[in-house]
């Protein structure tokens, strides 16, 4: 079947896109201390590229609410890797540019973000628009891509480094920036469907005035923030339990905790025809509650870490199964309506962090004390999840 009619296609590039955006979000972290090194940037500013990445996106999820529907589709996710692809080239670029390179990072950062920002709220919806069956199948199995993409960049790029050089990590910028590059060549082919006509698509007002609209926003931020506040120290965790180096907690930690989150995704899209979306989702809140408990109270580290390692497995789906259920249950919300909901994550997704970093430090820098606060997220979760059922949200 021609590529213009056939969407596997659209799948296939879906795909590819969350691996972009996995790119974009793992790869500049990996040289914060070449950055440090090469252009004399202290801590606090490195630190703040993270900061700008996601604060980017962060807006881009309100605003696309605005204007992807006029605009287009395709054109935006065009778009979006166009620009993911210029932030990875212009990490290598643009500090060449700059009396100060703090601020070329910075615009890189940007730039990339902005793309990161476009394909998380539109990857979804073409997804879902696409005429299949198991649309919580192909939802879940979208999103586990964000997870081999990320601990494939962990992975290939550690290996570039220890073959070729850090020193070389400019040329490993522009490797990375190919994969999105030919995304946007692949997404001017495939077929895209609009998720609803923009005439028939649901006005903002009208979206905030269901009440099952901002129980899915409140299931978003706790799937954010049940994922990241576990994520964003696993490594953290393996290397004050187990008394690892750097390199081993980072694959002990947020590495396995990506792969078990992937395999979730993956096992309920191969099951999904045998399992009800929503038990699924509260058996893994239940799942999510007891790997924080067995991370903040095990006293055994290797205990501590299966509590990590169960995380990845209890969060997988929880951000994508959300999505699903929204798009079932408000079929005229639009990619405005996933607009919202990507920032309703990415909200969860700083959320649960910060609460676990505050709470370790008010603690002593006690990071158990900082993961058992975190409990309060899946709690929610749950509770919301129980009130769906309830309301008989599929």
């Amino acid at each position: 079947m021609n590529i213009r009619h056939n969407y596997n296609h659209t799948l296939l590039a879906s795909y590819t896109g969350f691996v972009t955006q996995a790119i974009i979000n793992n790869f500049a972290p990996l040289l914060f201390l070449t950055f440090q090194r090469l252009y004399q940037i202290p801590l606090e500013k490195i630190t703040f590229l993270v900061t700008a990445n996601f604060g980017v996106q962060l807006v881009v999820d309100m605003l696309s609410a605005l204007f992807v529907d006029r605009i287009g589709y395709r054109i935006s996710i065009v778009a979006a890797h166009i620009f993911s692809a210029v932030g990875l080239v212009g990490l290598g670029v643009f500090p060449q540019w700059f009396s100060q390179p703090y601020y070329g990072l910075l615009a890189a950062v940007a730039c990339y973000a902005i793309g990161g920002g476009l394909i998380e709220v539109l990857v979804s919806p073409i997804v879902e628009a696409c005429p299949t069956e198991k649309k919580s199948a192909n939802m879940s199995l979208l999103h586990s891509f964000y997870c081999w993409g990320s601990v494939f960049v962990v992975l290939a790029s550690t290996l570039f480094f220890f073959l070729s050089g850090i020193e070389n990590w400019r040329v490993l910028a522009v490797l990375w920036a190919i994969i999105p590059l030919l995304n946007a060549l692949y997404f001017t082919q495939v077929p895209i469907n609009r998720l609803v006509d923009q005439e028939n698509s649901l006005s903002l007002g009208n979206l905030f005035s269901l009440r099952m609209f901002w129980l899915f926003l409140l299931l978003m931020v706790c799937a954010g923030a049940s994922e990241q506040a576990m994520s964003q120290w696993a490594s953290a965790f393996a290397e004050s339990g187990l008394g690892v180096s750097k390199a081993v907690g980072d694959l002990a930690g947020p590495c396995f905790f990506a792969v078990l989150m992937g395999l979730s995704r993956v096992f309920y899209a191969k099951k999904s025809e045998n399992i009800t979306l929503t038990n699924f989702m509260i058996g893994s809140g239940l799942l999510c509650l007891v790997s924080y408990l067995l991370a903040a109270y095990s006293p055994f580290p290797l205990l501590s870490l299966l509590g990590c390692a169960l995380c990845g497995l209890a969060v997988g789906i929880f951000w994508p199964g959300t999505l699903s259920l929204a798009a079932q249950n408000c079929p005229r919300g639009g990619s405005a309506m996933f607009a919202l909901l990507a920032l309703a994550g990415d909200v969860g997704c700083v959320a649960g962090p910060t609460l676990v970093g505050l709470v370790a430090g008010a603690a002593g820098d006690n990071l158990k004390t900082g993961l058992f606060a975190a409990i309060l997220f899946p709690l929610l979760l749950l509770s919301g999840l129980v009130r769906a059922k309830r309301t008989a949200i599929r």
